[in-house]
């Protein structure tokens, strides 16, 4: 069987496999320790793998996944309703007051 994901980075793994459940895709994790030891064994014998419980749910686990490789879309600037400073769009307070996005 062929893993969904293969990965170093734990946290995606580990998040990738709550969406999935979260959906009602079953899923475990081969080589979860073994990534520790990238380095001192070539990386690709000890990357972590997802792999799916039954394979009929790959269809749709790869969509989602598709999904979740997709960057969010910018968000726009935005004026602060406190001071009036123009922001770009990532932040969710004025740099210059401290005061909170207000959408």
């Amino acid at each position: 069987m062929r893993p969904l994901l293969v990965s170093l980075n734990l946290l995606e793994i580990h998040h990738l496999r709550n969406v999935l459940e979260v959906e009602g895709i079953r899923c475990w994790i081969k080589n979860e320790l073994l990534s520790r030891l990238a380095g001192e064994i070539p990386f690709t014998e000890c990357a972590a793998e997802l792999h799916l419980v039954h394979e009929r749910d790959r269809p749709r686990a790869e969509a989602l996944l598709e999904v979740w490789r997709r960057p969010p879309p910018p968000a726009s600037a935005w004026t602060c309703a406190a001071c009036g400073e123009l922001l770009e769009g990532q932040f969710g307070a004025c740099w210059k007051c401290g005061a909170a996005r207000k959408d």
